[in-house]
């Protein structure tokens, strides 16, 4: 990281930084990433593709090797149901729902709520209430009480499911609900959802309202459209969507750009077609494409052999848990490529070059390197008399490594960019100093480069004092960069609260299928990180906690977090300044970005990255491993890296070098990891 004003070097071992770069792509903003998962592609347009999940089924090696490789979010099949949840009054049962939930959050899956008022499955007890203000206050507490028990975990209630008749009324069903409290229960039931959690999005849910022309779903379409004429929070609309064999009606588009019109999101939430014909399910799927407002499909069931429609086989998998017809043109119609074996879930790009194989080995638990020489040197101008070259961050994209890095000089930091098309011709590239451009003049540093594929469009994250960053539709255009922006309108509290005489450093952005986290630094030992979805990014980043803590030398700076490449592990590289006071990296692992971290390679004896576990063929040009970024495996927001054949661009510098911090003579080398398995 990069932190503004001067140091002696005598500080270095206790206050010195790089500041992180990130990769950025070459030429304009590439061709659709075409993934080969379901969940996988869906992201790529900023949507999910999940599936419904019964508890039961988690003991079952092939359903959930499906759920993890397929799917980006998760419906609980019965077990968030008031028969399941509240089976007798007051008492609550969250075991079997808190099974499911926990999976998905330890995996990076979105969390659909299902359901909270639904005159079925609904306890005896329940039914027999008479009194409209017992009643009123029942449902009041259970939607309150169980959402409060997921509060931020759930992107999506079904608030109400189903409340509305068959045939060709328009009219609300007959309910306990409707008899005894009125048509109004279902304005009650959203305004109380919205007071127990106003982050999540409120649904309501039903079957037979595809077809736009059905009194059904005109019924549905006028509530929906009173409810946001007065304010009363709804947020979407969730259409069933269980076909017969001739999939979709001819007019379910256009019931989704309606319902859309009105304000709401719209998602396809139990979708199974009865033999599953390839054509049906691209149509439905093909209806959601098209409409900007359909942020999702959930199927109700992975295999044949688990839905409810069983003797139908209307679902993507049968029963051996092998892809059907459907499966591929299901895919396809997201944008993604179909392939003739399972593949992990990865939503990044695969970038050309020799680094495309998919790598399934786990992390090991130790690591040895071999060191380049410097690589990148900076290039002083007329206008820039830079001194040290720092916090590199590269992606390789469209055959070309685009490298960002921060820029030391004795009037301060800003950042540089270049590309190349072999690490022999880095040293050559030409440098195109970004305080040239809209990012301007000033202290920017540590960098961060990435694809956001929701929006098609690269970020720069970068520090200025704040969380800063920059859009670009051309990684290769350096004069393509908007002018900074922050994510933050001011340093969050929890920060100011514990940062001591630290510095706020070195802001890193990944993304799950469901949120992006921003994780930061602050001189004295505090990792913190925020969140937001990934449909409200770059906005909207609050609850910030402390991710992980250490003494203030063992957790300096630096992070970087990927996403391992066919597996459920992130890794996460913190630098450090060791008892010798060199640089170092030591790293972590958990299966959420959201989690808690478990030590990889976290000690000096053991480090990550330390240069006792370095061999320099060309000389040991430096004693310091600072501030890098791995070569990842694609170049969108997941941060995807390889699990072997490691490579990290990193910044190392004459051990001898003294003086002025600001004028240290930092160099930009790879590491090669030696010890690889595969």
């Amino acid at each position: 990281m990069k932190h503004s004003g001067r140091r002696r070097a005598s500080l270095l071992a206790l206050v010195a930084t790089a500041a992180l770069v990130t990769p950025v792509a070459a030429t304009a903003a590439p061709d659709a990433v075409r993934a080969s998962t379901l969940g996988a592609q869906a992201a790529q347009s900023g949507r999910y593709f999940g599936t419904a999940v019964a508890a039961g089924r988690l003991g079952d090696g092939t359903y959930t090797s499906i759920l993890d490789r397929e799917f980006n979010s998760v419906t609980p099949e019965n077990e968030m149901k008031w028969d399941t949840t509240e089976p007798s009054r007051g008492s609550f049962n969250f075991g079997p729902a808190d099974q499911i939930a926990n999976r998905a959050q330890a995996r990076g899956q979105r969390l659909r709520g299902h359901t909270l008022v639904w005159h079925s499955q609904l306890p005896g007890w329940v039914s027999s209430i008479r009194d409209a203000n017992t009643l009123r206050g029942v449902m009041n507490n259970h939607i309150t009480t169980v959402m409060n028990r997921y509060k931020s975990r759930i992107h999506s209630w079904d608030v109400v499911n189903e409340a509305f008749a068959d045939g060709g009324s328009g009219q609300m069903r007959s309910s306990v609900f409707r008899d005894v409290l009125g048509t109004g229960f279902i304005e009650q039931a959203f305004r109380t959802a919205r007071s127990a959690d106003p982050a999540a999005k409120l649904c309501y849910n039903d079957y037979n309202i595809e077809n736009w022309s059905d009194a059904k779903t005109q019924g549905v379409y006028r509530m929906v459209r009173d409810f946001k004429s007065r304010g009363v929070p709804i947020d979407c609309v969730g259409l069933q969507s269980h076909f017969g064999a001739g999939g979709p009606p001819a007019s379910f588009q256009t019931t989704l750009s309606s319902f859309a019109a009105l304000g709401v999101d719209v998602q396809i939430t139990e979708l199974d077609i009865a033999q599953a014909s390839p054509t049906a399910y691209a149509n439905t799927v093909r209806a959601c494409m098209n409409v900007a407002r359909c942020t999702g499909i959930t199927v109700w069931g992975i295999r044949d052999s688990d839905s409810w429609r069983s003797g139908e086989n209307p679902l993507l998998f049968d029963r051996n848990g092998n892809k059907k017809p459907a499966y591929n043109s299901v895919l396809t119609t997201l944008g993604g490529t179909p392939t003739t074996r399972s593949t992990p879930a990865v939503t990044s790009g695969t970038p050309t070059g020799p680094r495309s194989a998919t790598n399934t080995a786990a992390l090991p638990s130790r690591y040895s390197w071999s060191s380049s020489g410097p690589l990148i040197s900076p290039k002083p101008d007329s206008t820039h008399n830079i001194a040290g070259i720092k916090d590199p961050t590269v992606v390789q994209y469209n055959g070309k490594y685009h490298v960002f890095a921060s820029t030391a000089s004795s009037s301060g930091y800003n950042l540089v960019y270049l590309n190349f098309s072999d690490w022999s011709q880095a040293g050559s590239a030409t440098h195109h100093y970004l305080d040239r451009t809209a990012i301007g003049s000033g202290y920017r540093a540590a960098p961060q480069v990435f694809y956001y594929a929701p929006q098609r469009l690269w970020y720069l994250v970068y520090q200025t004092g704040n969380a800063s960053y920059s859009t670009n539709p051309d990684i290769s255009n350096p004069n393509g960069w908007s002018a900074p922006r922050n994510f933050y309108s001011s340093m969050p509290d929890i920060i100011r609260q514990n940062i001591g005489n630290g510095y706020w450093v070195d802001m890193w952005v990944i993304c799950d299928s469901a949120n992006c986290y921003l994780f930061s630094s602050d001189d004295n030992g505090h990792l913190y990180r925020s969140q937001t979805t990934v449909g409200q990014f770059p906005n909207g980043f609050t609850n910030t906690v402390i991710a992980a803590q250490d003494s203030k030398y063992a957790m300096f700076e630096a992070s970087n977090v990927y996403k391992v490449q066919g597996s459920n592990q992130y890794l996460l590289l913190v630098e450090a300044i060791g008892s010798d006071g060199r640089r170092y990296f030591r790293s972590w692992t958990s299966g959420s970005l959201a989690g808690s971290w478990a030590p990889l390679a976290s000690s000096e004896s053991n480090p990550f990255a330390r240069a006792s576990n370095v061999s320099f063929p060309s000389g040991a040009w430096t004693r310091d491993i600072s501030h890098g970024e791995m070569i990842r495996a694609g170049y969108d927001q997941t941060l995807t890296i390889p699990a072997c054949r490691l490579q990290y661009l990193y910044q190392g510098m004459n051990p001898n070098a003294s003086g002025d911090y600001n004028l240290l003579p930092w160099r930009l080398a790879l590491l090669t990891q030696t010890n690889s398995t595969c």
